[in-house]
């Protein structure tokens, strides 16, 4: 039998997966109740962060995990009459989404499950190690990621 070592790396790596997989099933369950998937719910977060409407390219370029067909996610959303599509005064190719109330008042319901989620589902760690987490993940994969500039050692 030939025996297999793994390196850091891979362990290091498993465990980042392995925690994300737990930790996106956890929030789907919160919004599964409103009927909203991962990337919906990260579409209007978005739009609310903006304050205002935003190119649909911008906010996929915003997205978490970013959705190969921006255009269909926008139409669920759209069709759920929770935002909408503004056409673009200077560019007629550039199409732009606003929330609405309706997505508005849905992002006020799941504020405070999803807040209990994060904070159950990370209660483990202390404040200076949540921070100091946020900073290693922030570095991880910037090699492969040429969507994010390196920062200096």
């Amino acid at each position: 039998m030939i025996a297999m070592t793994t390196s850091i790396q891979q362990q290091a790596f498993i465990a980042i997966m392995a925690a994300s997989s737990r930790l996106r099933r956890q929030a789907s369950c919160v919004l599964d109740g409103c009927g909203v998937s991962p990337s919906q719910y990260n579409v209007l977060r978005i739009l609310r962060g903006a304050g205002g409407e935003l190119p649909t390219r911008e906010i996929r370029a915003r997205m978490v995990d970013p959705e190969p067909s921006i255009t269909r996610l926008v139409d669920r959303l759209e069709e759920r009459e929770l935002l909408e599509r503004i056409p673009s005064s200077e560019d007629r190719r550039r199409v732009d989404c606003r929330l609405t109330p309706q997505g508005v008042a849905l992002l006020a319901e799941l504020d405070g499950p999803v807040d209990e989620t994060d904070r159950a589902l990370l209660s483990a760690l202390s404040d200076s190690e949540l921070e100091t987490l946020i900073g290693l993940l922030d570095r991880v994969g910037l090699p492969c990621d040429a969507s994010k500039p390196e920062t200096p050692s």
